[in-house]
């Protein structure tokens, strides 16, 4: 144990960065839990003007805590481009590891440790629900039978050796956020984190999987949409055959 907190603190400064919309009943819990299970973390919260309130409730948290943080945007604009800003701000701020993690309790704050600790041999480190000792909780089997099927299309499209590359619960050095262009990323949803994931894999960085428990929300209403699953399609179809062009050398990188 101690030399796992020992190696954790070798990671330097570490940033949670919890997107939320409508989150106003979850957000408290998660960060208590995520308090509770790495104290010397810190969250930022990345609030699309919530019209339930939940801004307002992370400045409460925020000026009662020095390990939250607040960063408001006026508009819902959609996941990728809450998680661009919150890297953003973490970067600007001098964080070593920044941390992707959804407010609604679907990301267990007590699997982050062991995800921290995978990162000591690694660049960036996926949450997996679909490798050995992975798990999913209380889904509706629709929902899983998309998610496994857009992973294996993932997987086969780009040659991508990673069996949870949608997944929203990771950690990335700093220098893989600094390295990989965020300035011309477009996609959403769970798009984003293929799109994140491949640049990463790409750039040549380390990755690797680590089994957690995904737990289906119980409060609020999930975000998942009919356009968040097209564009996961067409974004990673385009992107497989621009790959299999350059393979064939047709194509330059």
């Amino acid at each position: 144990m101690a030399d796992q907190q020992s190696s954790r603190a070798e990671l330097g400064k570490v940033l949670v960065v919890i997107p939320t919309y409508n989150e106003r009943e979850n957000l408290g819990p998660i960060v208590k839990r995520l308090n509770e299970a790495l104290p010397s973390v810190h969250a930022l919260v990345v609030d699309d003007g919530s019209p339930d309130g939940t801004g307002q409730l992370a400045d409460e948290m925020a000026a009662a805590d020095e390990r939250v943080h607040v960063l408001h945007r006026t508009e819902k604009a959609g996941l990728g481009a809450a998680y661009i800003a919150g890297f953003g701000w973490a970067l600007e701020h001098g964080y070593d590891v920044v941390v992707e993690m959804d407010a609604d309790g679907s990301h267990a704050p007590e699997d982050l440790p062991r995800l921290l600790d995978a990162l000591s041999d690694a660049d960036l480190v996926l949450g997996s629900r679909y490798v050995p000792g992975g798990k999913v909780v209380n889904w509706p089997k629709r929902r899983e039978v998309l998610s496994r099927g857009g992973n294996i299309y993932s997987k086969l499209a780009l040659g991508a050796k990673v069996n949870d590359i949608t997944g929203g619960f990771r950690a990335y050095r700093h220098e893989v956020l600094e390295k990989i262009r965020l300035d011309n990323v477009a996609s959403q949803g769970y798009c984003f984190q293929i799109d994140l994931a491949w640049r990463t894999i790409e750039a040549g960085f380390e990755v690797v999987e680590v089994p957690i428990t995904f737990v289906e929300r119980q409060v609020g209403v999930s975000k998942m949409s009919g356009n968040i699953v097209r564009e996961a399609l067409w974004r990673v179809t385009k992107w497989g055959v621009r790959r299999r062009l350059e393979q064939l050398g047709l194509r330059r990188r």
